[in-house]
């Protein structure tokens, strides 16, 4: 049997997901396969507790290493050889795997799915091990060794390798339905994107613009943005709305305190239309509670209130520092920290409202005539499709939906 040099795939919770599993796992598949772009031709087999993909020839280590990394639903993954159940050969192959490392210790660990194997996974420490130290020369060390040599023996075959490389975990992107996300150009809801994305939700990107009281800065970093997401889903939709004239209706017949609350609210009115559109189930912001005024618990409630469907605040108990922290992680913070002027900074009163009640919001939207700017907002939407394969630069087609 010819030894084939393969990928060994670990997931963690989707093992947890019982007679959903394969569903889970199949999607994982389409999604690898995505990263790794079609040119890669990526075979993938599905084993119980992992995958095993095939390596391309055409394909280095590090390249597809970078492709892997940015998959949701990996645990860790690992590069590895797949052999037959015979011992003689899983030492060999073991040596073959260490002799050009550098250490001056190790353990070897197996792990044995397939039970009817005559000897145990101590057994085959053992005797692998000491094929190894006759060879070598190399203490073992199993608490604290500079290698490790990983062997996992399933129903057919045995699969060796000494490094694993951390996957994003999380679940597959496409597993948990779709909902909108309202994306700033700021630091803040792209990182809330980034943890519905790792939650396996699929998402639609709604962008909010005062062009052109405001330059192009915010749309074009938000493009940004929405490229670097979808390397993670492959596939998203953003619209980017106009909102310049109901800022300004807002502002000419609105009290000044409750304006910021009133835009949010005509925000989350525009995403809810949206979500119906893109038949999502819920909206996701980027809102920290008390981080600014207008996020405190009563304005959050106001904000809510005026869609039937979930809003998802992933962020509502970080703070700054930790929110920095996630953005600096997942490779958002320097656009995010790029100069932009964005349409809520735009007519911010002095003084906001920081407990408003659904009264005074309900009251100061009667003096509102907004219903035809809504519709000619949402019917001037420029509709962005990003597209993601193969780690390559993410496509944009644009167009305009009434």
């Amino acid at each position: 049997m010819k030894h084939r040099k393969v990928v060994i795939i670990h997931y963690a919770e989707i093992a947890l997901k019982g007679a959903n599993r394969i569903y889970f796992e199949k999607q994982l598949v389409r999604n690898i396969k995505q990263a790794a772009g079609r040119d890669a031709a990526l075979e993938i087999q599905r084993l119980r507790g992992r995958l095993i993909a095939v390596c391309p020839p055409h394909i280095s280590d590090d390249d597809l290493k970078a492709k892997l990394a940015t998959v949701f639903g990996i645990s860790h993954f690992s590069f590895g050889v797949e052999l037959p159940l015979e011992v003689d050969t899983i030492c060999q192959t073991a040596w073959t795997l260490v002799k050009p490392c550098s250490f001056d210790s190790f353990r070897v660990t197996t792990r044995r799915a397939q039970k009817e194997f005559p000897m145990t996974s101590v057994e085959v420490n053992q005797q692998v091990g000491g094929y190894l130290v006759e060879r070598c020369g190399k203490k073992v060390d199993l608490k604290n060794p500079d290698l490790t040599l990983f062997i996992e023996l399933t129903e057919q075959h045995a699969f060796v390798y000494t490094q694993k490389e951390p996957g994003l975990r999380g679940l597959p992107v496409g597993v948990s339905e779709r909902a909108v996300s309202l994306l700033s150009s700021g630091i803040d809801s792209p990182v809330a994107s980034y943890m519905l994305l790792k939650r396996g939700v699929k998402l639609t990107y709604v962008h909010f613009h005062s062009q052109p009281f405001t330059s192009q800065a915010s749309q074009e970093l938000t493009e940004k943005l929405v490229e670097h997401l979808t390397r993670h889903q492959y596939y998203a939709k953003a619209y980017f709305i106009p909102f310049i004239t109901i800022q300004k209706e807002i502002m000419a017949n609105a009290p000044q305190a409750l304006r910021v609350l009133l835009y949010r609210r005509y925000m989350v009115r525009l995403a809810t239309q949206v979500a119906w559109k893109e038949k999502a189930k819920a909206l996701v912001t980027g809102e920290s509670v008390a981080q600014v005024a207008s996020q405190t618990l009563s304005n959050i409630r106001v904000v809510g209130e005026v869609t039937p469907l979930p809003v998802l605040r992933p962020l509502a108990g970080f703070d700054k520092d930790e929110i920095v922290a996630r953005a600096k992680a997942i490779g958002t913070f320097e656009i995010s920290t790029q100069p932009y002027e964005d349409c809520c900074s735009l007519f911010v009163p002095d003084n906001p409202a920081t407990k408003s009640h659904p009264k005074a919001l309900l009251q100061a939207e009667k003096h509102l005539e907004v219903d035809d700017l809504l519709t000619a907002a949402l019917a001037a939407a420029e509709v962005k499709i990003f597209q993601f394969s193969g780690g390559s630069t993410v496509q944009v087609e644009t167009v305009h939906e009434a």
